[in-house]
């Protein structure tokens, strides 16, 4: 374990599928970071099935790519795969058809009207809270007595902050906080660390947890649940974490390197 390169490449194997973090780890910020075009490269070259993976639901895939395509990297829309889709897809698979409130934008909101989820602010089935730029006090106010009527409680993911280009930036997690203390009824988050998310994007990719790989830059959110899925690991320091903060958590990855460069597939 550790830094054995080995551990993740399997010589004249079939390719491992990759689900990938992609703050911190193929871009920060506005910035593709050193060595992620390569990366990418030899994954398609290898023939590997991946998806770029994060818990901002903000965005649609078609939203991501471009942003993506701005900066220099190509990568397809359907190879990302979000929190507003992982949260899409178990609200189909929980009650189809249904009826949500929902704080966010336009990925989100998106991913619902696509699975045939009707928005309402009347009676619905489900508030939904994911990350936005707009809060409004009024509704958040909504969200509360809907969810102190009975509305089942979902948000998006559990991170509270962000990085932001000014600095940190509140997130889904801090928003689903204020409306748990007003209610006194604690959301289901959909995405990392749930390993929920994780098997939705396997199932997105059509593969299992034996023959992928998780990559990402956090232990507490990447690498936690890509070890509760069954996946192999690999931090990468590219992002929040440094190779001391490893000895603080009870699980390892697989791997550590210092970036997706380094990763051999």
């Amino acid at each position: 374990m550790g830094n054995d390169k080995e551990a993740c490449v399997r010589e004249n194997a079939e390719p491992k599928s990759y689900l990938i973090d992609m703050d911190g780890v193929i871009v920060a910020g506005s910035r593709v970071l050193p060595g992620a075009e390569a990366f990418i490269r030899r994954l398609s070259d290898r023939g590997c099935k991946f998806l770029i993976l994060t818990n901002n639901p903000m965005y649609t895939a078609a939203d991501l790519q471009h942003r993506l395509q701005m900066v220099g990297l190509d990568i397809p829309a359907q190879r990302y795969y979000t929190s507003a889709m992982a949260t899409a897809q178990f609200l189909h698979t929980q009650r189809p058809r249904g009826t949500a409130f929902v704080i966010g934008e336009s990925g989100l909101t998106s991913a619902l009207h696509e699975i045939g989820y009707i928005l309402t602010e009347h009676n619905p089935d489900y508030v939904v809270i994911g990350d936005t730029t707009a809060y409004s006090y009024d509704k958040i106010t909504l969200a509360v007595r809907l969810v102190s009527g009975g509305a089942r409680f979902i948000a998006t993911n559990p991170d509270v902050n962000g990085p932001g280009e000014a600095g940190i930036e509140p997130a889904c997690g801090a928003l689903a906080a204020l409306i748990e203390k007003a209610t006194g009824v604690a959301p289901y988050f959909i995405g990392k660390p749930n390993p929920l998310m994780m098997r939705a994007a396997l199932r997105f990719l059509q593969d299992h947890s034996e023959n992928s790989v998780m990559v990402g830059d956090r232990m507490d959110t990447d690498i936690v649940s890509g070890i509760e899925s069954g996946m192999e690991t690999i931090l990468v320091l590219s992002g929040v974490t440094k190779r001391e903060d490893v000895e603080r958590f009870p699980f390892r990855p697989t791997l550590i390197l210092p970036s997706v460069a380094e990763i051999e597939v």
